[in-house]
């Protein structure tokens, strides 16, 4: 990660940690209450409620293949 982001493990990022780093390395604003919805909606989360940011970014892909 950028010295930006600090020592950020994208393994283990909290819902407001994801929320910047993907809102600064995106094109579009993610908020905390949009990956909130996802991870209502069945979103991957580690067993301590963090989220690991390539099985989210995996099962977004999904869900968008399957809308599709």
């Amino acid at each position: 990660m950028s010295a930006q982001f600090g020592s950020l493990d994208p393994n283990r990022l909290t819902v407001e940690q994801a929320a910047r780093v993907l809102s600064t390395s995106g094109r579009k604003l993610v908020t905390v209450e949009m990956l909130q919805r996802d991870v209502e909606a069945g979103g991957p989360t580690n067993a301590d409620g963090t989220i690991n940011l390539i099985h989210f970014a995996a099962w977004i892909v999904k869900e968008m293949a399957s809308d599709a």
